[in-house]
């Protein structure tokens, strides 16, 4: 059978089953955007033909990773708001003022740049003005599932002094909700099918119960998920608590929201039997496991949702919490810190994060039957990894496969050489085919430059540690 592509003599992982689905000669045939087969080299090239083949030897073939929670939109905030005490509020509010939608749109570019490069290829961006930035993932050839960030909080809410509640604005959360609602009309299944669109609530204590029950009400109109920040931190928490005099899991339970349409990121501030409690819903759970731990000090129960029956993918969050979009950081963090809350360190084995990066993520997000494993029938997103980059060497196969445990803790990301998404390569020889990568930096570099100087005076005056670390000579 005539095929368009063969990837042969690889090491290959499909992520099927219950582990990691190792197959040690294996090959890969490709027809349009959608994966004819899966096998062993001798039995893919005796059944298959291509117009192209890619020759393995020596690289690993796997599905390419999902980044189940990322908000691009504030990629140009990089860097300004670590180490430091009421991260949104002192460090992050005083920029977000000043980004434009173009600056945001110039950041985001980066940030999937980078994604891809350390072998992302599913971004699940949620974000404001995503009617723009999606346009990015259209240009670039990216997977992506989408999500307007909705809320009724006004633009200046980081002048609300901490503590108070905040104001909510019915006409800011309607003109949001009309731009999610404009996103599923106008791109769902877009893009060859590579975009589709969510509903993406931010979180409990940023919008009405009105509103919140009728993004509810409209997912089940849709028959999609609900994006959305749930127990993310001490402050949602002393929000919730001083609003309706309940914590963020009971009051979610009280209006219907925990069920299998919930996507809860972070649950950051969640006790062991919250946790359990969303697991059992069905809901789904988002570990961020390098921002929660800069942004927090933390490591939200992410082994105990698993426990509890739950399901969990992982996402790197945002650039400004977490200073990179790469899901190799992720899972290691994901690993060793877990293995450190529990004094364990057979807990959160290499095996755990490689699935929530992959086929766990795609099956919280619900795409699980498009992407995540690498099975006939699924679409062609799938990564090469050269296998003899330093920090991958040596590689055994026998007695022992040591290749798991080196994704996991040692690939940087820069050891992937090519990246496949719905059958088109869009990185080869580490190159981006589809833009020009140096021109998408340099334009947000100066985009950055500018909203610093918009900035400048809020930053100023508004008691930043990093400003007196600076001060300090630290910075």
């Amino acid at each position: 059978m005539k095929v368009d592509l063969i990837i042969r003599n690889g090491l290959v992982m499909t992520m099927e089953g219950k582990g990691v689905g190792m197959i040690e000669n294996g090959a890969v045939a490709i027809k349009g955007n959608t994966i004819q087969a899966v096998g062993s080299t001798l039995e893919i090239t005796r059944n298959f033909s291509a117009e192209r083949e890619i020759d393995a030897k020596d690289k690993l073939v796997m599905p390419g990773l999902i980044d189940a929670h990322i908000h691009t939109g504030l990629a140009l905030l990089r860097g300004v708001a670590q180490d430091i005490n009421h991260w949104m509020q002192k460090g992050l509010w005083p920029f977000m003022k000043h980004l434009t939608i173009e600056d945001s749109k110039k950041g985001s570019m980066v940030n999937i740049i980078e994604g891809i490069q350390s072998g992302t290829t599913t971004f699940c961006d949620y974000d404001s003005s995503m009617n723009s930035l999606v346009e990015n993932y259209i240009k670039i050839g990216a997977r992506a599932r989408v999500a307007e960030l909705v809320n009724e909080i006004p633009d200046n809410i980081g002048d609300v002094p901490v503590g108070e509640l905040y104001p909510f604005y019915s006409e800011i959360g309607e003109r949001k909700l009309r731009n999610n609602l404009s996103l599923i009309d106008k791109y769902h299944e877009s893009a060859d099918g590579k975009i589709t669109c969510i509903l993406g609530p931010h979180g409990p204590d940023l919008m009405s119960v009105d509103l919140l029950k009728e993004m509810k009400d409209l997912a089940v109109k849709y028959n999609t998920k609900l994006h959305m920040h749930v127990a993310q931190g001490d402050r949602e928490i002393d929000q919730m608590v001083k609003r309706y005099g309940k914590r963020s899991i009971a009051f979610l339970e009280e209006i219907g929201y925990l069920n299998e349409r919930l996507i809860a990121v972070h649950l950051t501030e969640a006790t062991d039997e919250e946790t359990a409690i969303v697991a059992k819903s069905g809901a789904g759970m988002i570990y961020c496991s390098g921002s929660i731990g800069i942004i927090d000090g933390l490591v939200p129960p992410v082994l105990k949702f698993i426990e509890s029956g739950g399901i969990a993918g992982l996402g790197s969050d945002q650039a400004p919490g977490n200073n990179c979009n790469n899901m190799f950081n992720e899972m290691k963090f994901a690993a060793i810190l877990n293995k450190v809350k529990r004094s364990n360190p057979t807990v959160f084995p290499a095996a755990l994060a490689l699935r929530l990066a992959t086929i766990d993520a795609a099956k919280v997000m619900g795409i699980d039957h498009q992407v995540g494993s690498l099975r006939k029938g699924k679409k062609a997103d799938l990564i090469i990894i050269n296998l003899l980059e330093p920090t991958l060497c040596p590689l055994y196969i026998d007695p022992i496969r040591n290749i798991v445990p080196n994704l996991v803790y040692s690939a940087r990301g820069h050891e992937v050489e090519t990246s496949i998404i719905n059958g088109k390569i869009v990185m080869e020889n580490r190159v981006i085919t589809t833009i020009d990568t140096r021109a998408a930096i340099l334009e947000a570099q100066q985009a950055g430059k500018e909203v610093s100087k918009r900035a400048k005076e809020d930053i100023l005056n508004g008691e930043s540690d990093m400003l007196r670390m600076m001060e300090e000579g630290l910075l």
